[in-house]
């Protein structure tokens, strides 16, 4: 049986047509399938539709969660419930093509692979928005020193194995593409361009994305914290030659350093501390987020 996992958020306007083409699609395998929609929270008429949608096709799974929980919350909740030997997870507003779904499925059984994810060869998004994804993945793919994958947004399919393997993961702030790669098996890789939004707003606005990028980075990357070793051995050697500048300009006679000199010492000195406290907050945030051991999500209601 093929699972697919879609998170959900206000997707009034798309969802019917969504799902009647990913129907569609899914019947030309002539497999059993079923299809794990986790309405995470909706505001508007999304949940109402998926038990409408329901009453003419059984396949329909729908976990309602008992408020938002977030893009990486709800599809944990969906691989949780996923029952499939194959398990695809994809976004449910047109931007991951249902009809790649049969590509990515022939692509692991032909490949043997245990993993196929489809990466972007191009997007249509607003020109800042692009810019800023592009950025965080060439940065994030340079801090990770290889070991993750450009342009690789959470569409894929799973094989059993990889599958257990995710759910095997307990931490709160993930980031799934970032786990997809760190388990390792066999990975393989479909290209596409990804279409632009039909209809509605973006559910990830700049700020979940930022929020998100830091979640990948502070997760997957050493550098955050080994920039500021960096910083603060430059800072000892920057100390260090002003004490010989100061040292050989009073023996000398030089001028004595003025005020302003002393003024940028401290305040750059400074900065750099109160950045590192940052740095370090975030850190322990994300520790006492872990040390928490909250639930990810709460299904408030299962249609099945």
């Amino acid at each position: 049986m093929i699972s697919v996992v879609i998170p959900l958020f206000n997707e009034e306007q798309l969802i019917e047509r969504f799902l009647d083409e990913l129907f569609h699609q899914l019947e030309k395998t002539g497999e059993g399938f079923e299809i794990v929609c986790v309405d995470d929270g909706s505001s508007d008429s999304t949940l109402d539709k998926l038990i409408g949608f329901r009453e003419k096709h059984k396949e329909l799974k729908i976990l309602s969660l008992s408020r938002n929980f977030g893009l990486q919350s709800s599809l944990t909740a969906g691989l949780d419930y996923a029952r499939g030997e194959y398990v695809v997870i994809m976004d449910g507003d047109f931007q991951d093509p249902p009809e790649l779904v049969l590509l990515l499925l022939d692509k692991i059984k032909t490949s043997g692979a245990d993993i196929v994810t489809a990466v972007r060869k191009s997007r249509n998004e607003k020109f800042f928005k692009k810019a800023y994804i592009n950025l965080f993945h060439r940065v994030f793919e340079k801090l990770a020193e290889g070991q993750q994958v450009s342009h690789a947004g959470n569409f894929c399919i799973l094989n059993k194995n990889a599958h257990r393997a995710i759910l095997q993961f307990s931490e709160r702030n993930r980031y799934l593409p970032g786990i997809r790669n760190f388990i390792g098996f066999r990975h393989e890789f479909i290209m596409y361009d990804r279409p632009e939004r039909l209809e509605g707003e973006a559910k990830m606005s700049l700020r979940k994305l930022f929020s998100m990028a830091a979640d990948a980075i502070y997760s997957f990357t050493k550098w955050p914290i080994r920039i500021c070793l960096y910083l603060g051995m430059l800072g000892m050697i920057t100390f260090s030659l002003a004490i010989v500048y100061a040292v050989v300009s009073k023996l000398l006679g030089l001028a004595p350093i003025g005020w302003s000199s002393m003024f940028l010492a401290i305040s750059f000195f400074g900065s750099v501390q109160l950045t590192f406290l940052g740095l370090i907050g975030e850190y322990i945030y994300r520790i006492f987020k872990e040390v928490q051991a909250r639930p990810l999500y709460f299904v408030q209601k299962i249609y099945e």
